[in-house]
């Protein structure tokens, strides 16, 4: 074998490496599905906790406030670890996925949570796996299978029925925001998604957080001056659990799946998102569930199974 290799060498023949001896690629898929469905998990509690923080904080100040403390997290593991600098050619993602996870999609959410409840709020939001899989084919030039996108946009549709009927047919000013949220947030999960294939994810998120830290700093000083501020025990919480749960932790165990099975097939897992929402929503805030919800749970449960089994 090493005549081989030298052989092959001097023929200016370049010979993959042999495949490493850790955890099989089966293994590495179902631990990646379990990262990114923990993600999703993380992710359901935002909209609660951004309700509960928006009870005593202006949606400016929770907004920068949060990204401050999660980039004072992020920046101190990557300083106690002495995690090199990414390369340059990595920062300009690095700014797309802080554009879109670390400031535009909490910023958004936050104006629209406002006037519109979390429940109606995660049903909009429910378009985001098929926002984000239309992201990654056009970014990293992934074509999934006609089943994956027939799978997709039947999830799709069944999660814009629901908030049409829940909205009776028209658009708020909190929809925009909401479809504005999908467009930045997709963006930044597919950029995210991509760095995450060559940094571990914890970092990507981590510098993304620490490249918006003297910007938030401003921000909530700015933001501070002119909105109301009152820490209750609800938005003390909602503030502590959008910061860490979400904004961190959530995003690192997120962009680790996205890594290992491919951020399409990710993306579908959060067709639970909605759902799961929902039942925080119910337990958490006291919302009304309607009758419809079991419905769409139905059949989002099956659009994940067919996503998930279709070869991308």
């Amino acid at each position: 074998m090493r005549a081989q290799n030298s052989a092959t060498a001097s023929r200016g023949i370049t010979v993959p490496a042999a495949a490493p001896t850790g955890a099989p690629a089966p293994d590495r898929r179902r631990a990646g599905t379990v990262q990114a469905a923990l993600g999703v998990v993380a992710f359901s509690l935002t909209f609660p906790a951004t309700a509960w923080g928006l009870e005593g904080i202006g949606p400016w100040s929770l907004v920068g406030l949060r990204c401050v403390l999660s980039a004072v997290i992020a920046g101190g593991c990557l300083l106690a670890l002495r995690v090199p600098v990414p390369a340059r050619a990595h920062w300009g993602g690095l700014a797309v996925v802080a554009a879109g996870v670390v400031i535009g999609f909490p910023l958004l959410t936050a104006l629209a949570l406002q006037t519109s409840s979390t429940a109606h709020a995660a049903v909009v939001v429910g378009l985001l796996p098929l926002t984000t899989a239309a992201f990654s084919a056009l970014r990293t030039g992934v074509r999934p299978s006609r089943t994956f996108w027939t799978a997709a946009v039947a999830g799709a549709v069944a999660v814009l029925g629901f908030t049409v009927q829940q909205s009776g047919g028209a658009l708020s000013t909190a929809d925009l925001y909401l479809f504005g949220s999908l467009l930045v947030c997709a963006a930044g999960y597919t950029e995210g998604g991509r760095l995450a294939r060559v940094l571990p994810g914890w970092q990507v998120i981590g510098w993304a957080l620490v490249l918006c830290l003297p910007l938030s700093v401003a921000w909530s000083a700015l933001a501070l001056a002119h909105e109301p501020f009152e820490l209750t025990a609800h938005s003390a919480a909602g503030l502590l659990y959008a910061a860490i749960g979400s904004q961190f932790l959530g995003l690192l165990v997120w962009y680790r799946g996205m890594a290992a099975i491919g951020i399409p097939k990710a993306s579908q897992l959060q067709l639970a998102q909605p759902l799961l929402t929902l039942f925080w929503s119910l337990f958490l805030l006291g919302e009304e569930l309607t009758p419809a919800a079991p419905l769409t749970a139905v059949a989002v449960l099956v659009c994940i199974a067919v996503t998930q089994r279709a070869r991308g």
